[in-house]
């Protein structure tokens, strides 16, 4: 049995308060790619979409107290769809957390919240060589643009 199955997770908007945390989780993920990471930069970020939704939002997974994971969704206007798109800035998912469902729960939330906001479309860019990223977003309707970009696209 997983034992993260026994304790369950929570999806949850993040606050001002899960910065330290959120900024912790994004530098393991830009290690995860050897991208270096401002931590200030970061923090700054978290701040503004926190405190802007209409730029975006953030979720925090949770288990036992403890954030195990995060989303971003920035939006905007687009003429395409003469409505609000999308973008999945960032999902990350703390290595001991994965392949038990967190990834899938914070994109449901978005993708929920993103309806409820009018987005009408959404958008993430892959790396090709992501199969796990790119299987669980093609589980969501999103598919490889026609036009061979690494950027997967769908219906909210």
């Amino acid at each position: 049995m997983n034992p993260n199955s026994r304790n369950p997770i929570q999806i949850q908007q993040a606050s001002e308060s899960d910065i330290p945390s959120l900024v912790q989780l994004m530098t393991e993920f830009y290690k995860e790619s050897d991208f270096p990471l401002d931590v200030q930069w970061a923090a700054d970020s978290f701040l503004s979409l926190i405190t802007s939704p209409s730029q975006g939002r953030v979720w925090i997974a949770m288990r036992r107290g403890h954030c195990i994971g995060y989303v971003v969704l920035t939006v905007r206007y687009a003429m395409e769809h003469g409505a609000l798109a999308g973008y999945i800035d960032d999902l990350y998912v703390e290595p001991d957390s994965r392949r038990a469902g967190v990834g899938r729960s914070l994109i449901d939330r978005l993708f929920e919240e993103s309806r409820e906001q009018g987005c009408k479309r959404m958008y993430v860019e892959v790396g090709e060589e992501n199969l796990p990223a790119r299987s669980l977003y093609s589980r969501f309707g999103m598919s490889t643009f026609s036009d061979g970009r690494i950027q997967l696209s769908g219906e909210v």
